[in-house]
């Protein structure tokens, strides 16, 4: 009888030591410092499961705090999400709530779901306006920011203005960036601003730095980024605008993207509207799960879609 409980756990004992290494062998191929990482790619199906998989690069025409429950914990890499304003624009999406407190309530059951199921290293973008009609974004992030880590503010700069009679003209847009734990997946070198030619050999005469051709290899692969994204604002003429009052440029989508995320990892769009995460997302070889509300905006993202053309391998 003791040979046999000393065998049951030795048992036990070399499956706990070879789960462990499995776990530190993930995080280490993966970049996460998660001692939970493994579990949390069982939960997604990233490993035996396929729930997830029936539901990547589609668009699912749902309701959003409904549809985000469904999903699995930790299975994706980034949320892009653009939520309503809250009565700011003239359409149905931005004035169904009777009060400012009861859209506030509405986005943190969103919000909560979208950091479920977002990865411990990954990071969640939200769009917002602060401005004379959109001060509620203020209270959407103070509230935000008390329930999970800020990580960042962005700034896209919109290059061109929107009009105000009684102020200066608004020309930027603000991006709330939240996370799981204190380390993210994160590739600054990959979204850069380019030099001129003439600022090039100016700070290549900089006698700081002991390797010039070193110094003049990262000149010439640019700036990096920094938390103020300039993007030019779709204009009424610009060959990206689909139909869709709040569309985002794809350049700015494509920069969220590839500074968070490597090829085939999933990123969630909750408000899909004119679909250029989607498509950004199938651009650059990501997987992608987009949701939106509305049939007409679903219809006119997979329109858009069915002439987008995915990366070779």
């Amino acid at each position: 009888m003791a040979n046999r409980w000393l065998a049951y756990y030795q048992t036990v004992l070399l499956a706990g030591v070879l789960l462990l290494f499995l776990q530190h062998l993930v995080s280490a191929v993966l970049g996460v410092e998660s001692p939970t990482v493994l579990t949390d790619y069982i939960a997604a199906g990233f490993i035996g499961g396929a729930g997830l998989a029936s539901l990547l690069n589609m668009v699912h025409c749902a309701d959003v705090p409904k549809f985000l429950r469904s999903l699995p914990p930790r299975c994706v890499q980034t949320v892009i999400a653009d939520p309503p304003y809250f009565q700011v624009l003239p359409e149905t999406w931005d004035n169904q709530w009777a009060s400012f407190q009861e859209y506030l309530e509405w986005s943190m059951v969103w919000l909560q779901e979208c950091m479920r199921v977002l990865r411990r290293n990954g990071l969640c973008f939200i769009f917002g306006q602060v401005g004379r009609r959109e001060w509620g974004f203020l209270d959407f992030c103070s509230q935000a920011t008390h329930l999970y880590q800020f990580h960042d503010l962005i700034v896209w700069d919109r290059a061109v203005g929107y009009q105000r009679r009684d102020s200066v003209d608004p020309a930027y847009e603000l991006i709330l960036v939240l996370r799981n734990s204190d380390r993210v997946k994160f590739f600054k070198h990959r979204v850069r601003t380019p030099y001129d030619q003439a600022t090039i050999l100016k700070y290549a005469k900089d006698k700081r730095y002991k390797s010039k051709a070193a110094r003049l290899a990262h000149l010439r692969r640019g700036k990096y980024a920094t938390n103020i994204i300039r993007v030019p604002s779709l204009r009424g003429s610009s060959w990206e605008k689909v139909g869709h009052t709040c569309q985002k440029p794809l350049d700015l989508v494509r920069k969220l993207i590839l500074l968070t995320t490597d090829r085939a990892e999933v990123v969630l769009d909750p408000f899909a509207g004119s679909g250029t995460t989607a498509v950004a997302a199938m651009e650059l070889g990501r997987r992608w799960i987009s949701i939106e509300r509305k049939p007409k905006y679903c219809r006119m993202i997979e329109r858009r879609l069915a002439s987008v053309a995915a990366p070779k391998e």
